[in-house]
């Protein structure tokens, strides 16, 4: 089993679907942790805001598997319409930050995601989860990089971040009706 990080995002009806994300990939892999989830402040500004936090999972697929099997397949059941505006509001972002120790820069897959060391909105949720992981690559622990992250505006939410807790806790003890649902 590999430990990754995977990044999610939604500024079109985000609690809705972030749970649904986050209820699909627990269906799909182990999700070990969650971040705090936050609100975050849209690029560019004008566009509706965004949540956004960080699941732990522990995962037997290769980093390709999870992102375009696992993530993108997520992506798509929540109806995730990719445009070549990057900022484009969007139902849901599932990105792959880490995966292990693997340090890739491919056309399709860059790992670390290069979002963990330059945007807040992703250093600081990940960081909650490994604070003194070392960024493969880097050298850098996550802590020391969220902390050196560009500023954002950021506010928790205590509400929806303690429900898919307790709801992926359910999911671990095996009393959720989520258990092995498939994107």
């Amino acid at each position: 089993m590999t430990r990754a990080y995977v990044g999610l995002g939604s500024n079109l009806e985000p609690e809705k679907n972030i749970r649904a994300a986050v209820r699909l990939l627990a269906g799909r892999e182990q999700v070990k942790a969650a971040s705090t989830f936050y609100r975050t402040e849209s690029v560019p500004p004008g566009a509706p805001e965004y949540i956004n936090g960080a699941l732990a999972l522990e995962t037997e697929r290769g980093p390709r598997e999870l992102k375009l099997d696992v993530l993108r397949a997520v992506e798509a059941r929540l109806g995730r319409v990719r445009t070549a505006d990057r900022n484009a509001p969007r139902t849901i972002d599932c990105d792959l930050l880490i995966w292990g120790d693997a340090a890739l820069s491919d056309s399709d897959l860059v790992l670390p995601a290069p979002e963990a060391l330059e945007q807040a909105f992703v250093a600081v949720p990940l960081s909650e989860l490994a604070p003194e992981l070392v960024l493969p690559g880097s050298g850098r622990k996550l802590c020391e990089v969220a902390a050196a992250a560009a500023p954002h505006a950021m506010s928790p939410l205590a509400r929806l971040t303690d429900e898919i807790r307790r709801e992926l806790k359910e999911v671990e003890d095996g009393s959720s009706p989520h258990r092995n649902a498939r994107p």
